[in-house]
């Protein structure tokens, strides 16, 4: 994550990832022949954000749903799919996660992981295109920007529930001496799930664990971020225990692998360091490796489901 540029933020944020096109521009494309190639047009901006929540019809393409941005450059795709490191890994763009080929607005990718993928590219508008898979009906809206116009603390932010996910546990690592002695003063350990209904999360007891697979979590319960007005580096985090009354804490990024927790109820101040960073679709393990049963983090999408009217045109 990079230094946090507060001017910034407040200056983009109210624009930055918001929609510019309705059905009906979708239906009647912008400029579906540019005047440019395809792969000038994919290279005119050095990221593209995915906007989930503009996804038309009824499935997915994995790496596009996990995937925060997407690069093209020169027959590589770049993917950030991890906000540990973001603005920072791969000088901006992230990882690399395949090879692509663009002709006659048609894109093709060989992704790592997900294999082979196509998609008839549309312009919406200057710096929208959509991804259409033929094979599934479903599109994908992706927006353009620049590394220095792209707000990534915004996204950072926007997306804290993502960011807890990324480490096996979280250790508690400081306890101010200030506040009241209260019940979470002896949980040690917190890990938000990956997967399932994306709200999990599990807390221990345990003492200085080296390895977090030997962690014994001894609660489980269901967890939500929720925003501060006129403050987006502050969020809420509420745990709700599954048989135990909820806590809910202030919780501030100290760095990519450091958070700190303030309990209002005791007016303690905790910190918890990340232990076990998870990789999202990573191809091999450190040891280069092929990894197997890879944890799939996908990005939800907040608004409701809609029909593609987008029509298959391939033979």
């Amino acid at each position: 994550m990079k230094t946090i540029k507060i001017l910034l933020g407040f200056v983009l944020s109210a624009t930055l990832f918001t929609s510019c096109y309705t059905e009906e521009v979708i239906v009647n494309d912008f400029d579906n022949q540019p005047g440019i190639s395809l792969n000038q047009l994919l290279g005119s901006y050095e990221l593209w954000y995915v906007d989930v929540n503009q996804t038309l019809g009824p499935d997915e393409t994995p790496f596009l749903q996990i995937a925060f941005t997407m690069s093209f450059r020169n027959g590589l795709v770049y993917a950030n799919n991890n906000l540990v490191g973001f603005g920072n890994q791969g000088n901006g763009f992230g990882i690399d996660v395949g090879t692509y080929d663009a002709y006659d607005m048609i894109l093709d990718v060989y992704h790592d992981i997900d294999g082979y993928q196509t998609f008839d590219v549309y312009q919406i508008d200057n710096n929208t295109i959509e991804l259409y898979n033929p094979y599934n009906d479903t599109s994908y809206f992706l927006n353009g920007y620049q590394r220095s116009n792209f707000d990534y603390d915004y996204v950072f932010y926007d997306n804290i529930h993502y960011f807890l996910q990324e480490y096996e546990a979280w250790e508690k690592t400081y306890t101010s001496e200030m506040g009241v002695l209260n019940e979470f003063d002896n949980e040690n350990y917190l890990q938000f799930l990956v997967g399932g209904n994306d709200s999990e999360f599990r807390s221990s007891q345990d003492v200085n664990i080296g390895n977090p697979d030997n962690i014994y979590w001894d609660y489980t319960g269901i967890y939500g971020v929720g925003n501060i007005s006129n403050n987006m580096y502050l969020k809420t985090l509420t745990l709700d225990y599954d048989f135990f009354d909820n806590e809910f804490f202030e919780l501030s990024v100290i760095n990519d692998q450091r958070i700190e927790l303030y309990h209002p109820t005791s007016d303690t101040v905790y910190e918890f360091t990340g232990r076990g960073y998870i990789q999202f679709l990573r191809e091999t393990d450190a040891e280069g490796r092929k990894t197997e049963g890879e944890k799939l983090k996908k990005r939800k999408q907040k608004t409701a489901k809609k029909d593609n009217p987008r029509v298959n045109k391939r033979n």
